[in-house]
C-alpha cells in the first residue's frame, strides 16, 4: 500500500509501505480522510517520534474492507472512525473505566502504526460506527469533539449556568457546543482572533470577546452581572489564557484545562488566590475516553452528529492536501502562526 512514512526527523514520504494484516478481532479500514492533530506536528519536525519508521495519524474516517475472525459489531461497507488509545484494560485506571489515564497504553499513530495511509487495522472495539451521510472530511473530527466532551465530564459540567470557553481552534469549538447541547444558559467565548470568534459565534456563541481589543473583565462583569462564569474552560494551553480564566471565574466555579501548555507558566500571590478567595475546583482533562469503552464521548459525537445539533462547518479545516503531497502539508506548520485549522488529508 502507499502511506506517509516517517524515516527520520523532517523526513515524511509517500512510498510504498507493508499492508497491515487483519486479525481475529480486527478490521481493516480504507482511510479515506485523516487530520494532522497537533501532536503529530513535533513528531514529524522536532525528533518527537516514538521509533522509524512510522506511519503517523490517528484522527480519521473511512471505510471497513475486511473484517477478522469473531467480529460481530461490523461488516465491510461500515463507516467507521477509529478511537486511538488501546489502554492495557486490566490496571487499576482502566478497571476503573479511566483509559485515558492507562500507564500501560499503547496509541494508534504513535506508538502502532497509524492512518497517514490507504489502510489501517484497529480492535473492533476501537471502530466506530458513524451515518454513512457524514462526509468523511467531518467524520475525521471526531476525535477532537470527543476531547472536547471529555472536558465537560471531568469538570463534571451540569448546564444550567453562564459558561466561558478561552480558546477557539477546534476544540474550542466543540466545547462549547456541547456546552450548549447540555443546557449552559450562555456561552461566551474569548479568543485573539476576529475569525475564530465569528466562527464561534456561527457556531452557536452568545456572546463573543476578542481580548486583544476589548477588557475581558470588564465585559465579563457586565455579561454575568459582576457574578462571573460557572464554569471555565481553557482550550488554548496558553498560560495568558488560563491566567486570565482564573479572574472570570465566579464564586465555586467550575474550571477545567482542556488545552495542554507548552510554555513555562507562572502565577502572582494574587492571580493565584483567585482560587482561594472563590474555592473554585480545578481540574485537568486528558484525551477522550470512558467507560464502557470507548465512551460516550465517541457515541455522542455520532449521534449529535448525525442529528445535526453538533454542528461542522468548512472553516474548521484550513487546507487539504492529497496523501501524496504530506510533505508539503507538514511544511505548513514551519510556520505556525498561519496555520488557522485543521490541515486534513485525503486519500485519492
Amino acid at each position: 500500500m502507499k502511506a506517509a512514512v516517517l524515516f527520520k526527523n523532517g523526513d515524511i514520504r509517500y512510498t510504498d509501505f507493508e499492508e497491515p494484516a487483519v486479525r481475529p478481532g480486527t478490521v481493516k479500514v480504507h482511510v479515506r480522510a485523516t487530520g494532522i492533530c497537533g501532536s503529530d506536528v513535533p513528531r514529524v519536525l522536532h525528533n518527537g517520534a516514538h521509533f522509524y519508521p512510522i506511519v503517523l495519524g490517528h484522527e480519521f474516517a473511512g471505510d471497513v474492507v475486511e473484517v477478522g475472525e469473531g467480529v460481530e459489531s461490523l461488516k465491510m461497507g461500515d463507516t467507521v472512525v477509529g478511537a486511538p488509545i488501546l489502554p492495557c484494560g486490566k490496571c487499576p485506571d482502566c478497571q476503573n473505566g479511566d483509559f485515558s489515564l492507562c500507564k500501560h497504553y499503547s496509541f494508534i499513530g504513535s506508538r502502532e502504526q497509524g492512518s497517514f495511509a490507504e489502510y489501517v487495522v484497529l480492535p473492533e472495539i476501537n471502530a466506530v460506527k458513524y451515518d454513512s451521510r457524514i462526509p468523511y472530511e467531518q467524520a475525521a473530527m471526531f476525535e477532537p469533539s470527543t476531547v472536547a466532551l471529555h472536558g465537560l465530564k471531568c469538570s463534571d459540567f451540569r448546564g444550567g449556568g453562564r459558561t466561558a470557553v478561552l480558546g477557539c481552534g477546534n476544540i474550542g469549538i466543540f466545547t462549547l457546543q456541547w456546552a450548549k447541547i447540555f443546557g449552559s444558559q450562555k456561552v461566551v467565548a474569548f479568543d485573539v482572533d476576529d475569525g475564530r470568534l465569528a466562527l464561534a459565534a456561527r457556531m452557536g456563541a452568545d456572546e463573543t470577546v476578542n481580548v486583544r481589543k476589548e477588557n475581558a473583565a470588564e465585559r465579563t462583569r457586565q455579561i454575568t452581572g459582576g457574578a462571573g462564569f460557572d464554569d471555565v474552560f481553557e482550550a488554548a494551553g496558553n498560560p495568558d489564557t488560563i491566567r486570565l480564566g482564573f479572574e472570570l471565574a465566579g464564586n465555586k466555579a467550575r474550571f477545567c484545562c482542556i488545552g495542554t501548555p507548552h510554555a513555562e507558566m507562572t502565577f502572582t500571590p494574587s492571580q493565584w488566590e483567585n482560587m482561594n478567595r472563590k474555592e473554585f475546583r480545578l481540574t485537568g482533562s486528558w484525551m477522550s475516553y470512558s467507560s464502557p469503552f470507548p465512551g460516550d464521548e465517541w457515541t455522542l459525537t455520532a449521534h449529535f452528529f448525525a442529528q445535526g445539533a453538533l454542528k461542522f462547518d468548512p472553516d474548521f479545516i484550513y487546507k487539504k492536501y492529497p496523501l501524496s503531497q504530506v510533505a508539503d502539508a507538514f511544511a505548513e506548520f514551519r510556520h505556525p502562526e498561519n496555520v488557522h485549522g485543521k490541515v486534513m488529508l485525503i486519500n485519492e
